[in-house]
């Protein structure tokens, strides 16, 4: 790689620790019980994490020190974070307060296994970044969910389950189903992670209709959806980025 020696060569680096600041003190609010700060600090992370590669090119200010820095920090902000955040959603679930009637929590050997299921977003979002570093097919797409993706989705609860608890409720349903929704979206969630379902990217090498339509439509569709519903749309837009991903696989299969 080409060696920038000039101060702006630091840039992209210093908004990389930005990012892993954030999901540092992510992490640490979430155990410390602020959930929805917790939350908001991911959403910043990934913004640092998105103004990072973008300064990086337009600064040619590419280094081996920022690339690893740059997956270091996703594991922290988009690994660990998000699993701080559902691992404490999964426990809210096993010791809320004894006036709810139609609770019934889970036997203690159970409860660990539930907890422990939460950690497999780090251990499976560092596959991913491992994956992503030395995996060549992933300079114009994705192989797999993007850890930013996967960490925005489960961020996005907590700021639901605060601000409206009736909505996140209607779509789960009863309380003693939520350890069994938060494990088999963890999982599911974890294996797109590490699967070879190629994904679309929202990096531009033009701004041509022609040649980014599929960017287009899913960025105004988001939009709408955000307009629309706020932040209860994330968990939607992230649903649908993976099934436009899925219908472009299908269609190239197809074409072939």
């Amino acid at each position: 790689m080409k060696k920038i020696n000039s101060p702006i060569r630091f840039i992209p680096n210093f908004i990389t620790s930005l990012n892993l600041l954030s999901g540092a003190l992510s992490i640490v609010l979430a155990f410390e019980g602020f959930p929805l700060y917790s939350a908001y600090l991911i959403f910043i992370a990934a913004i640092f994490d998105f103004l990072d590669g973008f300064l990086a090119r337009a600064l040619n200010a590419y280094s081996d020190m920022g690339k690893e820095l740059d997956s270091l920090a996703d594991l922290i902000s988009f690994g660990m974070a998000p699993a701080a955040i559902v691992f404490n959603l999964m426990k809210s679930t096993f010791f809320m307060t004894k006036d709810m009637s139609d609770f019934d929590p889970l036997p203690e050997t159970s409860t660990l296994i539930f907890l422990g299921i939460t950690l497999l977003i780090p251990v499976f979002s560092g596959l991913r970044l491992a994956k992503f570093n030395v995996d060549t097919r992933q300079t114009s797409e994705f192989i797999g969910l993007p850890t930013p993706a996967n960490a925005i989705f489960w961020a996005s609860l907590p700021i639901i389950a605060l601000k409206s608890p009736m909505y996140l409720n209607n779509i789960i349903g009863r309380m003693d189903y939520v350890p069994y929704a938060l494990a088999g979206g963890v999982i599911f969630m974890s294996l797109l992670l590490v699967s070879e379902l190629p994904m679309f990217s929202l990096k531009f090498k033009s701004f041509k209709i022609k040649d980014n339509i599929v960017k287009y439509v899913f960025l105004l569709l988001s939009l709408a959806l955000l307009f629309y519903d706020g932040f209860k749309s994330i968990p939607t837009i992230i649903i649908l980025y993976i099934v436009i991903s899925v219908l472009l696989w299908i269609f190239k299969k197809f074409k072939k």
